[in-house]
């Protein structure tokens, strides 16, 4: 028996209503319980639309990338006001993906080559470094500032080297470093720049959001930030010849920008003569890079397309949840606040913290009293990058100390600000630390 496409258009909305009957039912609130309902210090938050839109598209079984990935990408770049985003499998791969196509032929004069210098800072997440040690390019790590925990332009500027080629630096925490300021420098120096957003999506430096400053910008959608897919992350840029590269390296380093299941958009499919092949080798089978399968599929997209409406209260939340840390915890002793680089709106990430030297406590009492009562803090990512075993046997440079990338290492911890945390959380938050700051008196 044939079904009609009324009947299963009938069964269709019938599977998503139930969809969302099953989120309501699943998800109805629990009270808070100080000291026994955990409190993560990253979460993501999904509606019934979420759901929803995750179900449609597992129905419809778009398994690979699809019409909810080319959506995604274009909503995507305008919300940057950019030309181009390209999805990926995630930030670390959209990190990859960024560094990779700066070694691209197709730069000429410009591209990046096996030892190449590339400045970036020594506490913050791996895989902001690692595409640079993958490539055959040599790091050079810079410190940060305490309490922002961004570098500056004038540590960027002494690193500047006659081997230095580029700068890769994350915003930490979702506080921007002054991508303004680098940006001009990199001009000044001919350097290319890319600007890992992965965790400051939504904040801007003036009137202009992070992630437009960079030749190249990422962002992560795991769960922990400001938008989530599960996995997934993506590039952006303004400038097309990047953005053809990305492509190309993101899909297995074809030349052919059809998408799948489209034929000879170029209409020169069997008139092109590349490389050493025959005139008229088919170009969907023509590569132009030693490329990836790095994308997306549309199940991660069509949950990417859902969230993205709700990102401007995502950010707000997190806004708020960080300002109510700050001012609940100003003035306890031993402590030093986060506060944001100057000009800056940030879209916080997380709540930094870090214990002074001449506390009467150790970060390790702190956090270890948080985590009896179910608060559950992170060390700033890595710490200093350079004291990891990954790195030990690497090529790299260090311009200056990195006194303070020990202190983060030693001394630094952050707490959440995600949207699903609520007020009494957050009250809870700074109660603990106020009740141990108290008792080491």
């Amino acid at each position: 028996m044939t079904t009609t496409p009324d009947v299963a258009a009938e069964q269709a909305a019938a599977m998503l209503e139930l969809a969302r009957a099953y989120h309501r039912t699943v998800t109805a609130p629990k009270p808070f319980e100080p000291g026994v309902t955990p409190i993560n210090p990253a979460g993501a938050v999904f509606d019934e639309d979420d759901r929803a839109a995750l179900v449609e598209a597992a129905m419809e079984m778009r398994i690979t990338a699809g019409r909810s990935t080319r959506s995604f990408e274009a909503a995507f770049a305008r919300r940057f006001k950019l030309r181009k985003a390209h999805l990926t499998n995630s930030g670390s791969s959209a990190n990859l993906l960024a560094v990779t196509a700066l070694t691209s032929h197709r730069l000429e004069d410009r591209r990046l080559r096996p030892g190449d210098e590339v400045i970036t800072v020594a506490p913050g997440f791996p895989t902001t470094v690692n595409p640079i040690v993958q490539n055959g390019l040599v790091p050079v790590f810079i410190d940060v500032e305490l309490g922002t925990y961004n570098t500056t332009p004038e540590r960027i500027k002494e690193a500047i080297g006659p081997k230095t080629k580029a700068v890769v630096i994350a915003h930490a925490l979702g506080n921007p470093f002054a991508a303004d300021e680098v940006a001009r420098l990199c001009d000044e120096h001919d350097l290319l720049f890319v600007e890992d957003n992965c965790d400051a999506v939504g904040s801007s430096i003036g009137d202009r959001l992070t992630g437009t400053f960079g030749d190249l910008s990422t962002v992560s959608f795991y769960p922990a930030h400001h938008l989530a897919m599960g996995e997934g992350g993506c590039v952006l840029t303004a400038n097309l010849a990047l953005a053809r590269i990305v492509e190309s390296l993101r899909d297995w380093g074809r030349d052919c920008w059809c998408e799948p299941g489209e034929d000879d958009k170029c209409l020169k499919r069997f008139d092109q003569r590349m490389g050493t092949l025959p005139h008229g080798y088919d170009h969907k089978y023509i590569f132009s890079h030693v490329g990836y399968n790095l994308k997306a599929t549309d199940l991660q997209a069509a949950l990417g397309f859902s969230q993205l409406n709700k990102l401007d209260a995502f950010c707000a939340a997190r806004r708020a949840n960080w300002q109510t840390l700050r001012e609940g915890l100003d003035g306890v002793p031993g402590l030093l606040l986060p506060r944001p680089t100057a000009g800056t709106d940030p879209s916080w990430f997380g709540f930094a913290i870090t214990v002074q030297p001449d506390s009467a406590y150790t970060r390790k009492e702190l956090t270890d009293f948080l985590e009896s009562r179910r608060i559950n803090t992170r060390r700033l990512f890595a710490g200093n990058l350079t004291r990891h075993p990954a790195y030990l046997d690497s090529e790299f440079r260090v311009v200056g100390d990195l006194a303070n990338s020990d202190v983060i290492t030693d001394s630094t911890f952050w707490i959440g600000v995600h949207p699903a945390l609520t007020p009494e959380m957050t009250q809870y938050m700074i109660d603990s630390i106020r009740d141990f700051a108290a008792r080491k008196r």
